[in-house]
Order: structure tokens, then sequence, then C-alpha cells
């Protein structure tokens, strides 16, 4: 039976055999794995995930494919979530996950910020992404890539960029070329628990305005002996800002409550 990629969920289907095969191998799954794909689609990853697998997980929005691989995939194989994943309970699952999946462009940030929340969850995530997101994750600080999405996700994880995908690897082919980016937890939080928060709100406010100093995107935080204490130019942009000087501010504003 035929499927219409639908646009209001963001579907473009991997076609390539040479692209998918790639992917698995770079995944490289034990058979006794705890793994979860998000957004299995017409089942191109499913199918070489579940040769070498026991038993996969997989996580649809769409009712017409969940039917449909409900159908073509015996349920001691593969159980499917008729779901959404940016409101999915990773956490239901148990630990040491492993995530993968080819992620809807119009909605892979939030969906990766919501993975974050679960991260003492997840071994390792493997993820197709647009490539311009993916070098937004992965950018180093003075780069134009460099932004709230780099600090905030290597703030959690190591991230690698591993291949490049062309559009005519997808059915309907995308306007833009994607990426495999792998994704492992850090062994050691780089912010303490309580002041995740914090750190986001600060991250945040410093990219609000890309164009604008930290003197004026962090006016509510700091001021000039603040600035002086932590020896950090108030003249920079937040783009200029490594991963620890965030951490220092964030320090800094704790100790000084």
């Amino acid at each position: 039976m035929r499927h219409t990629p639908r646009k209001r969920f963001g579907q473009n289907f991997l076609v390539d055999s040479q692209v998918i095969s790639d992917i698995a191998c770079a995944i490289h799954p034990a058979e006794d794995n705890l793994l979860v794909e998000i957004g299995p689609g017409l089942g191109a990853l499913t199918q070489p995930l579940l040769r070498l697998l026991k038993h996969l997980y997989v996580i649809e929005i769409d009712r017409d494919i969940v039917k449909r691989l409900r159908r073509e995939f015996p349920e001691e194989n593969l159980t499917v979530f008729s779901a959404n994943a940016l409101e999915f309970d990773f956490s239901a699952l148990g630990k040491n996950l492993r995530v993968v999946g080819n992620l809807p462009y119009n909605i892979s940030t939030p969906i990766l910020f919501h993975l974050s929340k679960f991260v003492k969850y997840i071994d390792d995530m493997h993820f197709m992404l647009q490539k311009e997101v993916v070098a937004r994750m992965v950018a180093t600080p003075s780069t134009s890539e460099y932004g709230r999405l780099s600090v905030m996700l290597q703030s959690r994880f190591e991230m690698e960029q591993l291949f490049i995908i062309p559009p005519e690897a997808f059915l309907p082919a995308p306007k833009v070329k994607s990426a495999i980016v792998r994704m492992v937890p850090l062994k050691q939080p780089i912010i303490d628990p309580g002041r995740e928060k914090l750190f986001a709100s600060v991250v945040a406010a410093s990219f609000s305005q890309r164009r604008k100093t930290l003197r004026n995107t962090l006016h509510d935080y700091l001021g000039p002996e603040d600035f002086k204490k932590l020896k950090i130019e108030s003249g920079l942009r937040a783009e200029n800002l490594s991963m620890a000087q965030f951490v220092a501010i964030v320090n800094h504003l704790t100790q000084s409550i």
C-alpha cells in the first residue's frame, strides 16, 4: 500500500540503500541493546535494525504508518508507540537507551531539547538532521554557527558529525542536505543540576540579540564589577564565549545570591 508523505509531519522518507546501510553501521547495535527509533516512517532503517536486534521500540505520530508497521512486523520483535516524540516519556523504557531517528526538520530542535531531559537514561543517540542544524550543534566559539543550540547541547553531550547525505537519498527530496550526528552524554555534567535552569536563562539571554554585546544582553544579570571579577570583556558578544565562561557566569551568579 502506497503512503503519501505528509508535509505537516515533515515526512521525507529515506530510500537510498547505501545510505541506510551506512547509518546502520554507524549505530552498530548489539542484539540485546535497548534501542528506540523516532519516526520510523516506512521502515527503511527499522528493517536493517531488526536484523541485528532482538527487539526494537519505535515512536510514530502518523496513525496510518502505525497501522502499517503493526501489520508488517510481529509484536515480539517490534513495539510501536503511537505518540508524539515531543511528549514521550523516554524514562519509561528504562536505562541504557540508544536513540536513533530521521528527525522531522521542522521540529528537530524541540525534540533535541526534550531528549536532553532524559540524558541520565541514555547511552547514545544517532540522528539524521538538516546539515545546517548539525553544524550549529557541533559549532565552536567565534563562528557564525555557534549559538544557543551549540551551548545547551554541548553542556550535556559530546557530539560528532559523521557524514553528509544528499537530498536525492529521500522521497520526496528535501531542498537541503542532511547529516548524521552522534551524541554521547557527558560522563560528568558541566552544570550542577541545581543550576541548570539559571544556565538555560543566561544562555538564552546572551544569544537573544546576537549583534549586541554582553553588556546589553546580560544587563539583568551582570554589572561592570561582575564582568571584572569574571575577567570577561563586557564588549564581547555571546558567540565569543566558551562553555567554561558560560559556566563561570552561572557559578558567579549562584555564589552572589
